[in-house]
């Protein structure tokens, strides 16, 4: 049963491994009675002057069955490539310990602990071999458990002196999203003229869809500062506070958004039905879960125990909360269609459906390129390129907002209120057919 749960356990990091978020806060942690073969501390990339430095303190082991031998447990780093060798060596001895594994970089073993009642270590580590690693803790002897106090530091040097404490993959990451920044910040201002110049047109959507362009904003400089401070002194000095709840606010007041477009209110009504008020009270917890479950796993880790639970129920509730947000569109649609059969306004009609259909598209587009495009973009792009999924998911998301923001900006002639009798008859031939139908 041992062998089977150190393969299943190895199984389940190969998985996790490639999607675990690579950052390189300095961390001290508290391990309580913790009975894992197995934990997942750090996953970084390294060039060739980065450093591991891992000092532990308060160590206590305990065993139901026998004496622990320190040797068994220790500290190692271990590349993704050779994970899926550790496992097979894992398959052909029921009996293998990790660390005694060739595949692995072994840091230290608590042999190597100051004797009790201190029973610590502190040491750094040279990585001389550019690649990208992760930082476990292996525990080999049966039914024991370990309390310790862990303080790690990872970092590359880039002049032999000075600090980044980011992975060589994301070292970029505050000038990108200061950049960002920028940009949505003069699309504000670009927002703010054309509400202006067209105040007859103006609706209390339009209020919102600016409101979404300052949080996002917001939220961008606070990523950048966040980044900005972790890659220099290895914490944010709090600005991960103000990312987290302007990040919060910007997801709710997406899908918000989004579902208020969808269901066509401020434009061709001034009200929701019940069923479209239903999909926010269920759409807006289900955000508030799901931020609450991107704080636990960006700011513990996946050194807990529930991480990846929490990893879990974050997908999860990203996936119907992307299901739900599509339901007021189709039936902005259907009711349009019923609509049109009856009140003889076919040409508007027809604009309205065709609006409302390519907002369907292009929200399904959204959806789709930054939950698949940007993770599969995540998992195989190199460790020195992590930044290019952050790239594209940034520019896919300023092309969506770009996008819905001109289809329903406030103009004069907006497509909701247009009138051309001159194709009425092609409308009507046109609202006959199927093409308009999901």
């Amino acid at each position: 049963m041992r062998i089977l749960g150190k393969i299943l356990i190895a199984v389940f990091l190969l998985v996790f491994i490639s999607t675990a978020p690579t950052t390189a806060e300095i961390k001290s942690l508290k391990i309580r009675s913790d009975n894992r073969p197995m934990i997942l501390f750090e996953k970084f990339g390294f060039t060739h002057t980065g450093y591991v430095s891992v000092a532990i303190s308060s160590v206590s082991v305990t065993s139901s069955l026998a004496q622990p031998d320190p040797s068994r447990l220790g500290f190692f780093l271990l590349s993704e490539e050779s994970l899926i060798q550790v496992l097979l060596e894992l398959q052909q001895n029921p009996n293998f310990c990790v660390v005694d594994s060739k595949f692995i970089s072994l840091l230290f073993t608590f042999r190597d602990l100051s004797p009790p009642p201190q029973s610590s270590f502190n040491k750094s580590y040279p990585v001389t071999y550019p690649n990208e690693y992760s930082l476990f803790f292996a525990n080999c002897n049966p039914q024991s458990i370990v309390t310790m106090d862990v303080r790690t530091e990872l970092y590359n040097t880039d002049d032999g002196t000075t600090k980044d404490y980011l992975s060589a993959g994301l070292t970029q990451l505050p000038s990108l999203y200061f950049i960002f920044s920028l940009i949505y910040l003069c699309f504000l201002g670009f927002w703010i003229s054309i509400c202006f110049k067209n105040q007859r047109s103006f609706h209390r959507i339009h209020l919102l869809m600016g409101g979404l362009l300052v949080m996002k904003a917001l939220n961008l400089i606070c990523a950048a500062e966040d980044k900005h401070y972790v890659k220099v002194t290895g914490t944010p000095h709090g600005w991960d506070v103000l990312f987290y709840i302007f990040q919060f606010i910007r997801v709710v007041l997406l899908f918000t958004v989004i579902v208020l477009i969808g269901t066509g209110w401020s434009f061709l009504k001034p009200f929701l039905q019940e069923k479209e008020k239903k999909v926010l009270m269920i759409v807006i917890p289900l955000q508030v879960l799901a931020n609450v479950a991107s704080i636990v796993i960006g700011e513990t880790g996946p050194f807990i125990k529930d991480w990846v639970t929490w990893n879990q129920v974050f997908l999860l509730v990203d996936i119907i909360c992307c299901c739900a947000i599509i339901f007021p569109i189709v039936w902005s649609i259907r009711s349009l269609r019923e609509t049109s059969k009856t009140d003889g306004k076919a040409a508007r009609n027809l604009a309205k459906l065709t609006l409302f259909r390519q907002f369907y598209i292009v929200v399904i587009g959204y959806l789709y390129f930054t939950r698949i495009v940007v993770f599969a973009l995540k998992t195989i792009a190199a460790y020195k390129y992590q930044w290019v999924s952050n790239a594209a998911e940034e520019i896919a998301s300023l092309v969506f907002y770009m996008v819905m923001f001109y289809m329903f900006r406030p103009v004069e002639k907006n497509e909701y209120f247009v009138l051309d009798d001159e194709d009425e008859e092609a409308a009507e031939m046109a609202l006959r057919d199927e093409e308009f139908e999901l």
